[in-house]
């Protein structure tokens, strides 16, 4: 399977609480221009599952619509402060499906791609906002993942 880690664009930096952060004007252009990217380039996953927190949740339904209202499903493991471990157990769930996108947060996401392609430091990955990570998945297991690409927003 192939796991789209995109993490949310660009949000305001204050609100009332961290979870209600919205997504900046610039945040929006960014999650549109990846929408279509991955439209563009063929990557539409058959799911893709959405932090509960509310910038991921605007990121992923802009993906979702330029894909033609893709199935988009919450899941609260994606909420901020997830471990490598537990995005792993909660991806096996979807073992079933050739691709799904996971919508969420640093330093979660790289500590999960860390995880996944079996590096001891996470700290070696930066996740950029609105950055798109492909990770092919033979066995869903710590180490077994091969990275497929790596694309900052701004480049595409």
């Amino acid at each position: 399977m192939v796991v789209y880690f995109l993490r949310h664009a660009e949000a305001e930096p204050d609100a009332g609480t961290d979870f209600d952060r919205k997504l900046t004007t610039k945040g929006l252009e960014q999650a549109e221009k990846m929408g279509k990217f991955i439209l563009r380039n063929g990557l539409q996953p058959e799911l893709i599952i959405s932090s509960p927190v509310v910038r991921a949740r605007q990121t992923a339904k802009i993906i979702s619509q330029k894909l033609g209202d893709a199935d988009l499903v919450i899941e609260s493991w994606l909420a901020c402060g997830m471990r490598p471990d537990a995005c792993l157990e909660e991806i096996k769930v979807y073992e079933h499906k050739s691709s799904i996108m996971v919508v969420g947060h640093e330093p979660d996401f790289s500590g999960a791609i860390a995880h996944l392609l079996g590096m001891a430091d996470p700290e070696a990955i930066d996740v950029r906002k609105a950055s798109l990570t492909a990770i092919e998945i033979e066995t869903l297991q710590p180490g077994y993942g091969r990275l497929q690409f790596f694309t900052p927003v701004r480049i595409v």
